[in-house]
């Protein structure tokens, strides 16, 4: 039995891999393969703003960098002193990182003596009242944003949500769409195609997501104080800072984001459909958890959370990937998704690259992008309840070790070594990468793709492994590292002269976002108790 269990996975998987093989021979034979080229990138940088010493600052964002709530580009995530820089959608990864490098030199101009923290895991905490909740005035699109990071706080503790990471936004090219349904022999409307295919590439990306944390995780480390006392089994790097010896990615793991209340709930986030995603995320925003309830909701006059149950709203479940569509006003995301179906993905799963003063580089984005795609081109059987908790622990178990020699994930219902599957997936992704080059001469896909299998081969190789190595040959532990490297990233963007016409731009967005924000704040309507009723009777 045991015996014909591994010759039916084994066909399985080789019937899976024709489908993809298939699919490429069909994009070649088309004469339209360009039309895969040139998806849309956009990229979400956060970052901690913190003291000359390393302290998290506790002044509030910089006025001189826009409104936070209206500002499309720099606005805050949990924390007054988490910033978040967004770049607009490019179809090539060197004008998004040009953007974002603007950016950055636009802000660290204006933050007098404060820095910006290099890496993933936040620097010497305080305790939780040491992390200002972010604000956003007085508005109640404003003050929906604050009473929701409050609630966050109450349900998860602020430690966490000091954490930070890099987003990556990607959608297909519209142009490709129609020509993929008719490669499919698919009759449906067009956009309910493009969503079920986008929810193919969204269950291949949580399949194999556990690749990300390896090649371009960089938290094997953290300042005991991220503990504040509490008990760990995390090991002594130096007197200031714990660590795993081949973790990847803590942010990741255990340390990081969870979504820990989902065994206790019964609820998951269903990605087999998007009809059943929107009904399970919805379903946890409508049923009440006692845990939560105990915090109240509205108490002594304060909002202490939105509401009392299991989520609050659809961004508070965590996940490495999300489907996204553009929100029109203030439109909960599950109701944009209904009614218009998926824009673009958003995977989330990327640490800060403490080695690069933009958190993220060209190398990356090329990868990302054809794992994105090779993820849309294989076949991506529906989940079922065996697999999804594979999916849990792989991520797991490569965030704590997945640099270790023995290290094994589950595939099949069979363990095999990480490394082995890691070279694998990289072998069948190199079409991907021949037909992204197909058009230039540079072949900048395929060196990206040869980069991240010179990673898996050598596993000292990875941002995590060059971490630790790096502290060790100086000397310093976890903070030391991260300050070390934040200082020498503001000398490069101090250093980094913008042209005029960029500094135009964002003082222009800097006062159009004050403007918006003071109309709002100005301008009567409902109450806030009103306006949460309006926004969650939407359907």
């Amino acid at each position: 039995m045991f015996f014909l269990l591994i010759l039916f996975n084994h066909f399985q998987v080789n019937s899976l891999y024709q489908l993809y093989e298939k699919r490429i021979s069909r994009l070649l034979n088309s004469a339209q393969s360009g039309l895969i080229q040139n998806g849309l990138i956009g990229l979400e940088k956060e970052t901690l703003r913190v003291s000359a010493s390393g302290s998290i600052a506790q002044t509030p964002h910089p006025q001189a960098l826009g409104a936070a709530l209206t500002h499309p580009y720099i606005t805050t995530d949990y924390s007054e002193a988490l910033t978040e820089l967004i770049t607009p959608p490019f179809d090539n990864p060197i004008a998004a990182l040009d953007f974002l490098r603007d950016t950055q030199a636009y802000v660290y101009r204006h933050l007098g003596n404060e820095i910006l923290w290099a890496t993933s895991m936040p620097c010497v905490m305080a305790g939780e009242t040491s992390i200002p909740i972010a604000r956003y005035g007085s508005s109640n699109a404003g003050m929906m944003k604050t009473v929701y990071r409050r609630g966050l706080g109450h349900r998860y503790g602020r430690t966490m949500q000091a954490i930070a990471g890099v987003h990556f936004n990607y959608s297909v090219p519209e142009n490709f769409w129609p020509v993929y349904q008719q490669m499919e022999g698919d009759k449906s409307p067009l956009q309910e195609f493009i969503s079920e295919r986008y929810f193919d590439l969204i269950r291949n990306l949580l399949r194999f997501g556990w690749l990300i944390p390896y090649l371009f995780g960089a938290s094997p480390a953290i300042c005991k104080s991220f503990l504040a006392g509490k008990e760990t089994s995390l090991e002594s790097f130096n007197d200031t800072t714990f660590y795993e010896p081949y973790a990847t990615s803590l942010r990741m793991g255990d340390f990081g984001y969870q979504n820990n209340k989902e065994k206790a709930t019964g609820v998951h986030a269903n990605y087999n459909s998007l009809q059943a995603y929107i009904e399970s995320l919805t379903a946890a925003i409508n049923t009440p958890y006692p845990d939560y309830e105990k915090f109240g909701v509205l108490v002594g006059g304060e909002y202490q959370q939105l509401n009392a149950n299991i989520l609050q709203i659809e961004n508070e479940y965590y996940s490495t990937v999300r489907p996204k569509q553009i929100l029109s006003g203030n439109e909960k995301p599950t109701l944009a998704l209904k009614k218009r179906g998926i824009q673009y993905i958003e995977l989330r799963s990327l640490d800060v690259n403490a080695f690069d003063p933009l958190g993220i580089n060209e190398t990356q984005i090329r990868f990302l992008e054809i794992f994105m795609l090779f993820c849309l081109l294989s076949e991506s059987p529906c989940f079922d309840t065996d697999e999804q908790s594979a999916i849990d622990q792989n991520e797991l178990l490569t965030a704590h070790m997945g640099r270790a020699a023995d290290c094994s994930l589950t595939s099949h219902g069979q363990k095999r070594p990480l490394r082995d599957w890691a070279q694998e997936l990289c072998g069948e992704m190199q079409a991907v990468a021949e037909l992204l080059d197909s058009t230039s001469q540079e072949c900048a896909y395929a060196q990206a793709l040869a980069r991240q299998r010179e990673r898996i081969a050598d596993p000292e190789a990875t941002p995590s492994a060059m971490m630790l190595q790096t502290m060790r040959e100086n000397g310093e532990g976890f903070f030391d590292f991260g300050l070390r490297m934040s200082t020498q990233h503001q000398e490069y963007f101090m250093k980094n002269k913008l042209d005029v016409g960029s500094l135009r731009r964002h003082q222009k967005w800097v006062e159009h976002s004050l403007l918006k924000q003071r109309d709002m704040d100005e301008s009567s309507g409902e109450s806030f108790a009103e306006y949460l009723a309006e926004y969650f009777a939407q359907s």
